[in-house]
């Protein structure tokens, strides 16, 4: 079974793309994760959407939403310019539901209390 379930908040604003019959979306969701010591850690996995999903992701979908992505995990690898293998890990969302919208006063308060920025890699 490849299952992932992921409840997080937009770290920005969809990118969506014509891929040719379908239109593609990617954006990224900050997710906190509690460990044992002091210091909480944040992960941001990248979610590609396709479709009806991605048509609604560029309508409804902003920065510091709270959304729930149901999906599974595709693993690849390529050759980059330098000659290396790169392997990748992406997330494809077969359903995304919304837990808040992006104008709801609450989520606004939120927002200000939570980190969305990605670190640079």
């Amino acid at each position: 079974m490849n299952k992932v379930i992921f409840i997080g908040r937009l770290t920005k604003d969809p990118a969506v793309r014509d891929g040719g019959n379908t239109k593609i979306a990617n954006f990224s969701l900050a997710i906190d994760r509690f460990s044992k010591s002091e210091e909480n850690l944040t992960d941001f996995p990248r979610i590609t959407v396709f479709g009806k999903q991605a048509e609604n992701a560029e309508k409804y979908l902003k920065k510091g939403q709270l959304v729930c992505v149901e999906g599974s995990v595709r693993t690849g690898q390529f050759i980059n310019k330098d000659g290396d293998k790169v392997y990748t890990t992406d997330f494809i969302a077969d359903k995304v539901e919304y837990l808040s919208w992006a104008n709801d006063k609450e989520d606004e308060e939120v927002e200000k209390d939570i980190s969305t920025e990605e670190p640079e890699m």
